[in-house]
């Protein structure tokens, strides 16, 4: 019996509804840009197409050329998110995804660096008008980058959370830590924290910032470096009551023999 011969990169076009869903699994260029020809292309087929990580650039650039496709927000999310996406399309595409869809793709290992970056930024413009909800949902799950910009922003019930996030890392806490105009409340709820407390540079960083609470920085002190302690006695870099306490600490361990106290600035 003889074999019913494959369609050509014509019968793609001219394929019926029905002949539609096999052809969207042909290994040809030709017949997938055929394809995308055929007026009985749906966004159901599309979006199956789209699910394909094979696609070429060529391919996925010549569908989002086609602006009644791009109409579809299904079909922007799936170019938005295809590895192979030239960059240019990706990043415009990715300033209209959704929020939720913002922070699946920033935390996608397969995603350029650059796309995910992005999408971080778009999540924290909009960080002031998002309501309390689904702050509390990014806080979770939210990125590193996400999860300080929800620390830093100060609301007690966000911070818990944030704190909480598995990809805070000690870089971000760190740089919450060096941020101007820092709510106290901030400053006090990492220095409690029994996660970033521990680490000694965010202790350091404590130790350094004019509003973390006194009882828990001289906690601190007795397992600070003494080259930390010398180094946190330059000038300009303490309080004077704070620098007072720091100087007590490295004369103490002078009279150990491990060093001496701190000079006037």
């Amino acid at each position: 019996m003889a074999r019913t011969a494959e369609p050509d990169a014509g019968g793609a076009r001219a394929a019926s509804r029905e002949e539609i869903p096999a052809l969207l699994y042909d290994a040809r260029e030709a017949v997938l840009e055929s394809l995308l020809e055929n007026p009985r292309l749906d966004e159901t087929h599309l979006c199956l197409l789209l699910e394909r990580k094979d696609l070429s650039g060529e391919l996925l650039e010549r569908i989002g050329r086609r602006k009644q496709w791009l109409r579809s927000y299904r079909v922007r999310r799936r170019l938005a998110f295809h590895a192979h996406t030239p960059r240019l399309l990706a990043m415009r595409l990715v300033r209209e995804l959704y929020l939720m869809d913002l922070v699946q793709l920033s935390l996608l290992p397969s995603a350029p660096a650059e796309l995910r970056r992005l999408a971080e930024e778009l999540i924290l413009a909009r960080l002031p008008q998002l309501p309390l909800g689904q702050k509390l949902a990014l806080a979770r799950r939210g990125s590193a980058r996400v999860a300080a910009g929800l620390v830093a922003e100060g609301h007690e019930q966000v911070v818990r959370l944030a704190l909480e996030n598995a990809f805070l890392t000690e870089a971000q806490v760190l740089k919450v830590l060096s941020r101007e105009k820092l709510p106290a409340r901030v400053v006090a709820a990492i220095a409690r924290h029994r996660k970033w407390s521990q680490l000694s540079n965010v202790r350091i960083g404590l130790v350094r910032h004019p509003l973390a609470p006194l009882a828990r920085v001289l906690s601190f002190l007795p397992d600070i470096t003494l080259r930390d302690l010398q180094e946190l006695c330059e000038p300009g870099t303490l309080t004077e009551n704070l620098r007072r306490y720091v100087d007590h600490e490295i004369a103490r361990r002078s009279r150990a023999g491990k060093g001496g106290a701190c000079r006037a600035g």
